[in-house]
């Protein structure tokens, strides 16, 4: 117990070592820790290490799929719904059925199902390390919404299918069968979320200035969602996307800025420990792996050779499905462009059709709706993936967490497991490796860039324009009113007035932060050094003892806000 104790205390030191340094490095997290974990695993003295695959599917998988969900962007989910389909399931499905047939050609006594089954271990990247790529290089966001959301429900997809071919094994199993148990996966699983997501939005709304407690519900909404639709044999990937999206979506409506800003923190920490520590033990495990198949009497380079042969063939296929996707993409570009112009024209119908011919709520609620559908349109013509894009997300297929874990689900009594085994961590080492890390180059060889910073900048002065206008709105209107009804102070609505005024220069400030030269980045830099000041002031008052703890820690409170102000307009 000691040695695990140590084990993964020095496994969170690598993880947190590795994640300073890879950026420096230029280099994604995920690629370097299994390097390191395969250099590691070399090491004389390390012991062999071998996670039971329930503990990963069950307690690693569900909170690292809601991490990621949480911060999916709801709206940019929907958008692309389309795409992040076909990717989850006709690409895995391809992926998982193209190298099923070749490992049963390659070795017949191994049987068709147990084949498709390693298909669907190997078939999902995990696209935690392009993101992280994509993010620090500046991919668009509409590729990095694709990249997680392919890498959210293929899993779901690679899951039921591994589930169904290890039933066809027994050949308790027909093809009607198949697709009937993957649209009640699907759907019970959506059901399940949704649920979980809800009730346990509800719930922690109910708990007022409390965010200790209501992030302390946040740890165990992954599993509300996973287990009941594991007991029901509906896919609990799917359950805790759908639970993890709509708390996201629910988060600014329903909670504080406290409880946001308690639990993003708390979620980054969990997140980045869970991700990096399963790529560290897909490097530490290996030697392991290696040692069972050279006990079952076959030697690892021919199966080294076979995983490198599904490795191109998955890069082969995902290849082709990618260039067709972008082709289905491009056109739909040009109909997107249409339909906006359509629905542009029906705004300017409703708005010169008289009053009476349309009340005002429902006059409001169309409006709503057609600028909605005029947005998406907009966006899905003015967003399109082009070659460049295609090309960076036909190399984004690293695999990973569920690769590690579902591999070593196999049955027992599969013939050549082991080997098997060894080809999926195979797969998963090399796609990290060589995809992984070479595919930043590729993002800078294609000069893929992200939103113009200029464009995103006035469209950031825009919305805050819109804030001010509807805050300036409230303080103007004749019928405000305190909560028993009275009017409130004159001389407070104009000092409230006075403090929206400093808001919204300060948001005017950090738009014109680029230039480093300027007023607003010199302010930015005096407003670092009073804080640094009045911390340095602080320590030494805590270190003299006059001052209470009590006064101490609200000082420190003070003067943490403020910082965490400073820093919350800070460019990321």
């Amino acid at each position: 117990m000691e040695e695990l104790a140590m084990l993964a205390v020095i496994g969170v030191l690598l993880i947190v070592v590795v994640s300073y340094f890879a950026p420096k490095l230029g280099i994604a997290a995920p690629v370097l820790l299994v390097v390191v974990g395969i250099g590691c695993s070399l090491l004389p003295w390390t012991p062999e290490l071998l996670v039971e695959p329930e503990w990963i599917l069950s307690a690693v998988l569900p909170p690292i799929l809601y991490a990621a969900a949480v911060n999916v962007p709801a709206m940019d989910f929907r958008r692309d719904l389309g795409t992040i389909g076909a990717l989850s399931v006709l690409l895995v499905v391809a992926s998982a059925f193209g190298t099923g047939l070749l490992l049963w050609w390659l070795l017949p006594e191994l049987g068709l199902p147990a084949a498709i089954a390693l298909g669907a271990v190997i078939s999902p990247p995990d696209a935690v390390a392009a993101t992280s790529i994509g993010k620090r290089l500046g991919l668009p966001q509409r590729l990095v919404t694709i990249l997680e959301g392919e890498g959210l429900v293929n899993d779901a997809t690679a899951l039921v299918m591994l589930r169904t071919a290890v039933a066809a094994i027994a050949g308790s199993v027909s093809f009607w069968g198949a697709i009937g148990d993957f649209a009640f996966a699907v759907f019970v699983g959506v059901a399940v979320g949704a649920a979980a997501g809800v009730v346990t939005v509800w719930a922690r709304s109910q708990i007022r200035q409390q965010p200790v407690l209501t992030t302390a519900i946040s740890f165990v909404v992954p599993f509300i969602a996973y287990i009941p639709a594991e007991e029901l044999n509906a896919s609990g990937v799917i359950a805790v996307v759908t639970a993890g999206i709509i708390t996201g979506n629910q988060s600014a409506k329903r909670f504080s800025a406290h409880d946001r800003i308690t639990e993003r923190t708390n979620w980054r920490t969990i997140q980045l420990l869970l991700e990096n520590g399963v790529f560290l033990l897909m490097g530490f495990e290996i030697t392991a792996i290696v040692t069972a198949v050279q006990e079952s009497g076959e030697g690892p380079w021919g199966v080294f050779l076979l995983g490198l042969l599904a490795v191109l063939v998955l890069i082969l296929i995902r290849f082709a499905f990618v260039t067709g996707l972008i082709v289905v993409l491009r056109g739909g570009q040009q109909r997107a462009s249409d339909r906006a112009e359509r629905i542009d024209a029906r705004l300017d119908d409703l708005a010169s059709l008289p009053t009476h011919e349309l009340e005002h709520g429902r006059r409001q609620k169309v409006t709503r709706i057609l600028r909605r559908r005029h947005a998406d349109a907009t966006f899905l013509a003015q967003e399109g993936l082009d070659w460049r894009g295609g090309a960076v997300l036909a190399w984004s297929g690293m695999r990973g967490v569920v690769t590690l874990a579902a591999a070593q689900s196999l049955p027992s009594d599969i013939p050549h497991r082991s080997e098997l085994v060894l080809i999926a961590f195979t797969v998963a080492i090399v796609t990290l490796v060589v995809q992984g890390g070479t595919l930043p180059a590729l993002i800078k060889k294609l000069g893929i860039q992200g939103t113009d910073a200029e464009h995103a900048r006035r469209e950031l002065a825009r919305l805050a324009d819109e804030l001010n206008t509807a805050s300036d709105a409230l303080l103007q209107n004749p019928a405000l009113r305190r909560e028993d009804g009275q009017p409130f102070d004159p001389a407070l609505v104009e000092q409230m007035r006075k403090r929206r005024l400093v808001a919204a220069q300060a948001i005017e400030k950090m738009v014109g932060e680029h230039d480093p030269d300027s007023p607003a980045r010199q302010f930015r830099e005096l407003q670092r050094l009073l804080i640094d000041a009045e911390q340095t002031a602080l320590l030494d008052a805590r270190a003299s003892g006059t001052y209470s703890s009590q006064a101490l820690e609200r000082a420190q409170h003070l003067i943490d806000g403020e910082a965490a102000r400073l820093d919350g307009g800070r460019p990321q």
